[in-house]
């Protein structure tokens, strides 16, 4: 039986008007508006859900105290949201 592929990493890029857990919320409110409009396929599916799952989970006053000093000193942040053994991880980098 073929392996299911696993979903690329969810780019989400705060700024300092838009916090990483808006961003979230504002991409999940996509894909749900996507998927309602009949666009549904299984790529669109699983990036919903992980999203969803993320905003369930994330600490984002932590995320927030770390993403928002660099903002602050003029640095873009990326977070990357992904699945890793079964569960939504995340990973901020500076650029």
């Amino acid at each position: 039986m073929p392996r299911k592929a696993q979903p690329a990493e969810i780019i989400l890029e705060p700024d300092l008007s838009r916090c990483i857990e808006t961003v979230a919320r504002e991409e999940f409110r996509r894909g749900v508006q996507a998927l309602a409009a009949g666009k549904e396929n299984e790529a669109l599916a699983e990036r919903s859900e992980i999203l969803r799952l993320f905003l369930e989970g994330a600490d984002f006053k932590e995320l927030r105290g770390r993403s928002e000093p660099r903002l602050l000193e003029g640095k873009r942040v990326r977070f990357s949201v992904f699945v890793e053994r079964g569960a939504v991880r995340w990973r901020m980098d500076v650029l």
